[in-house]
């Protein structure tokens, strides 16, 4: 068995009467890729954030690599080496590809010439090399996505909290799937946030799945996408018995 380097225990986050995230346990082992999914509203992102630092739980507790990092600030956590990339990407628009990607290797590095190449390093691993000096503003939205996780990447991270997959089309998905699988095969633990059960199924090997700020379901890609409980949190109440009517019928 893997050591676990994420844990979460009992954590919760109230924002006045909605309980956004309820009491979860979750452990993500070493070296490996682990998707957290669920339908829209289920509290994955405020997840994320309890998990980085970002926001302080009401109760529970998160530790990394051992330590108790509950309501760390996320800077301190990353400097552990558990980063977090975002959905919405905001780059420095003005400034260039390079020059973003240092922004994170500045987490390690206070030369700025080491900083500087150690982005050319890093982009090269999520195929932006050829961009290096174009402004970040010039980047299609597929490309700021790729930005995003570099500049993670940048600060060395020992674990991911990985969103950038989130809001990309099929294509664009298709393309960096490779990316994020060699992350691991480079010794990134990677928990990704994912909408797309196809990408799920491409990279996960463990899923955990949260439904109204409670965690419903865990297993293996294909054991979560034939639970009822989740049938029914993505499709609606009666959805899994519909869906078996169907099965038999045919």
């Amino acid at each position: 068995m893997s050591e676990t380097l994420l844990q979460a225990r009992n954590l919760s986050i109230s924002f006045g009467g909605l309980k956004a995230v309820q009491d979860v346990d979750l452990d993500v082992p070493q070296g490996s890729l682990t998707a957290l999914v669920g339908p829209n509203g289920a509290g994955k992102t405020t997840l994320f954030a309890l998990l980085s630092g970002f926001l302080k739980p009401g109760t529970g507790s998160v530790h990394f690599a051992g330590q108790d990092i509950t309501g760390r600030a996320p800077h301190e956590s990353a400097r552990l080496g558990l980063t977090r990339t975002f959905q919405i990407v905001q780059p420095f628009g003005a400034q260039t590809v390079r020059q973003n990607i240092a922004v994170g290797a500045h987490l390690r590095l206070r030369d700025r010439r080491a900083a500087l190449a150690a982005a050319e390093e890093v982009a090269a691993r999520v195929n932006l090399q050829g961009v290096l000096d174009k402004p970040a503003a010039d980047l299609t939205v597929a490309g700021r996505k790729r930005l995003e996780l570099a500049r993670a990447l940048a600060t060395r991270p020992r674990l991911l909290l990985d969103e950038v997959l989130a809001g990309l089309n099929p294509s664009e998905i298709d393309e960096m799937i490779p990316v994020v699988r060699k992350l691991v095969d480079d010794g990134v633990t990677v928990l990704m946030i994912e909408h797309v059960m196809r990408a799920v199924m491409s990279l996960a090997e463990h899923v955990w799945v949260l439904a109204q700020g409670r965690l419903i379901a865990s297993g293996t890609p294909g054991e979560v996408t034939c639970d009822p409980t989740v049938v029914e949190a993505y499709l609606g109440h009666g959805a899994a018995a519909r869906l078996a009517a169907q099965g038999a019928a045919a």
